[in-house]
């Protein structure tokens, strides 16, 4: 059985709703999932699973949330060679060119580190509505279709 592990990082809400929704629609596809809040979250028990998704949220102009930071640390002292991963986040339209640049700054450093994306990056407005639920509903079907179908 796959396994995933969702954390997320969240001012509004936004971000936890949307790991939520992922959780939901991962364990509909047979997946075991844990979904933790990041600065909960022990980086060497994170990499622990197959999937690893971030819901994230871009804090003031372009960075990582603050609670985000000791763990992206962390994570950074790990290999994730042979890993899927995923990140989505909320953000606002309003803050133009940093609208949700958490999302690819997670993505790079999940790359850096040798993890493989599952999946495109979603970037979601706000709160997830109706169009937003079914594109996270390919976010998971898409990772769980690379899990099962990578090369070994």
């Amino acid at each position: 059985m796959l396994t995933a592990h969702i954390v997320f990082a969240t001012i509004t809400g936004n971000s936890e709703e949307i790991a939520d929704i992922l959780a939901d629609r991962l364990a509909f596809r047979g997946v075991a999932v844990q979904e933790t809040e990041i600065s909960q979250t022990d980086a060497y028990e994170f990499i622990q699973s197959d999937l690893l998704i971030a819901s994230i949220y871009t804090y003031d102009q372009g960075k990582l949330p603050e609670e985000s930071l000791d763990f992206c640390a962390d994570l950074q002292t790990l290999k994730l060679t042979n890993k899927i991963y995923g990140v989505t986040g909320s953000g606002d339209k309003y803050y133009g060119q940093y609208y949700n640049i958490a999302v690819d700054q997670f993505a790079e450093l999940f790359e850096k580190l040798g993890a493989q994306a599952g999946t495109a990056r979603l970037k979601i407005e706000l709160e997830p509505d109706e169009q937003d639920i079914e594109d996270l509903d390919r976010f998971a079907h898409n990772l769980v279709w690379t899990a099962n179908n990578r090369q070994k």
